[in-house]
């Protein structure tokens, strides 16, 4: 009798593990086809995305300048320095002695500029504390107060002396700092053989440019837009902060609004340095830089060489 119960629980017991294998197996087997369960039907439903293929677009080299006539300046420009740059393709057009280092003069004031849009905001409000009135003046008073932009004005357009020590005397750490500042901005240009020796363009036995060095200086600050716009300025009236001062700057170049396409950008002279130029011309959407240093007749020769550059040559497109 115990043997028969005995049997009896053994294959309840088979019975049991039996049916409980076929459960587990048929939920295996639906866990597999179950929908959006199984790693292999999952994976194989996945749409692959295309992979993105970005163009690499290159930029268009700027149009070269060509010599049609294989002619160039002769004896009747009168300029010692001579550098003509073409401003998209940085080819230059025409060089004579143009490593050679000459007295900026005022063409300084270039620099001076972009040193002063460096450090001070355009509506800075800056003091002047001393009056330069030797040499080109713009009649700052003592105690004046106006904004960069002004000052920028009256350095630039009017070439005054007074405005360009302005800015000088008000950079931190005054005129000496400014002025190591120029040089560590002309040697961030590449200016290697130039050296200012104050913010004017005083005649200093150290204090000399290059030809060179003054269109590659002219062709980043024409880049600038504050600056570009003042330089090509024919005249203009600026008063300090309070309208109390008013100055009246009319543009020392004279080729402005009188030569087809000059916009500025700078002039200079002193004894030592005789007439300097520095002159952009656009016509038909090219920009040419003119330098003329130590010069008998600055605006007479710049003329001939626009003559010389729109007569001589064409711009061809490289494919």
């Amino acid at each position: 009798m115990k043997q028969k119960q005995k049997k009896k629980k053994n294959i309840l017991s088979i019975l049991s593990i039996s049916i409980k294998s076929i459960i587990l197996l048929i939920l295996a087997v639906a866990f597999l086809y179950y929908p959006g369960q199984n790693v292999y039907t999952f994976a194989q439903s996945q749409t692959v995305p295309e992979e993105t293929v970005h163009e690499v677009v290159l930029p268009k080299p700027a149009p070269y300048p060509k010599n049609i006539n294989q002619s160039y300046p002769g004896q009747e420009i009168s300029a010692s320095g001579i550098v003509v740059l073409d401003v998209a393709s940085g080819v230059f057009l025409y060089k004579r002695n143009e490593e050679e280092k000459f007295a900026p003069a005022s063409t300084t004031k270039i620099l001076t500029a972009l040193v002063a849009i460096d450090s001070f905001d355009p509506d800075a409000v800056l003091t002047v504390n001393t009056v330069m009135n030797n040499g080109q003046s713009m009649g700052l008073v003592k105690g004046e107060r106006m904004t960069l932009e002004n000052l920028l004005y009256g350095t630039l357009v009017f070439s005054g002396n007074d405005a360009a020590y302005t800015l000088a005397e008000n950079y931190p750490g005054g005129v000496d700092a400014f002025v190591v500042a120029m040089n560590a901005k002309a040697l961030a240009l590449h200016l290697n053989n130039s050296h200012f020796t104050n913010s004017v363009g005083y005649d200093d036995p150290l204090h000399k440019i290059t030809a060179t060095d003054l269109a590659r200086l002219a062709s980043v600050a024409i880049s600038n837009k504050l600056i570009a716009k003042i330089v090509a300025v024919p005249q203009i009236t600026v008063s300090d902060v309070t309208f109390t001062y008013f100055h009246a700057l009319k543009n020392v170049n004279q080729l402005l609004g009188k030569i087809p396409g000059v916009g500025g950008i700078k002039t200079g002279w002193t004894e030592e340095a005789g007439e300097n130029l520095v002159t952009l011309v656009e016509r038909e959407g090219h920009k040419e830089i003119i330098v003329t240093l130590k010069s008998k007749d600055r605006f007479e020769d710049t003329k001939n060489l626009i003559n010389w550059i729109f007569s001589s040559y064409q711009w061809e497109t490289i494919q």
